[in-house]
């Protein structure tokens, strides 16, 4: 079987020079997008991904990284425009702080995230109002150690899957179960009514940097 999907992950905080150097290689627009941003790290940081991204593609298309088309969904999800429809690469793209994460398939839609883990006071609340009722069931048997991982475990396993299916904040986050625990491998339980290994979609989960933590999930392969 061939390789179906990779992964790159990638610092943002990079030298004033290499700042220049990637800007140069955004389309005006993005050129545009960027300079309104309020705070000189957003800037940088949007300047940075974007100009990696072109080039991460650019390499997979065998083209310069100025000459990638890119256009967006209705849910803001970004794709190649029409000239490169018939390579048949999907991505995605996330990014937490100065860290980002590159997803690439060569066969079917596919959806990336990525956190850093961390305690935060209401990440109870968050899980009992987003996480489904079974995953609320295994979130509330981990101990406080494992608590933060469990946390972020579901959130990106769940924002990888409906950035995958491309239906964004509208697709409803207590309509399908993930596994969370931390020696739990990453499984989809459920969609809608439909068994986790019958809903056309894998999950992977990796960890991209000490005390960061990522999901990946791809349309499978037939």
């Amino acid at each position: 079987m061939p390789k179906l999907f990779d992964v790159v992950a990638t610092r943002l905080d990079v030298a004033p020079d290499a700042v220049r150097a990637a800007a140069e290689l955004l389309s005006e627009p993005e050129r545009h997008r960027a300079a309104r941003f309020t705070f000189e790290s957003g800037r940088r940081r949007f300047i940075v991904a974007r100009a990696t991204l072109r080039k991460l593609l650019a390499a997979r298309l065998d083209v310069r990284p100025e000459e990638v088309d890119l256009m967006y969904g209705a849910e803001g999800k970004p794709a190649l425009g029409p000239r490169f429809a018939s390579s048949n690469l999907h991505f995605n793209v996330s990014h937490c702080d100065d860290f980002a994460v590159y997803a690439f398939s060569w066969w079917g839609e596919i959806g990336v995230d990525v956190e850093a883990v961390r305690w935060f006071a209401d990440a109870d609340d968050i899980a009992a109002r987003f996480f489904s009722s079974r995953e609320n069931e295994a979130y509330a048997a981990l101990d406080s150690l494992e608590r933060p991982l469990g946390f972020f475990n579901c959130w990106t396993r769940k924002e990888a899957f409906i950035k995958a299916v491309g239906d964004g904040l509208h697709h409803p986050l207590d309509s399908f179960d993930v596994t969370l625990a931390p020696n739990d491998p990453p499984r989809i339980l459920r969609v809608n009514s439909t068994p986790g290994d019958c809903c056309g979609w894998s999950m992977s989960s990796l960890i991209p940097a000490p005390g960061f933590v990522a999901a990946v999930v791809t349309e499978n392969y037939d």
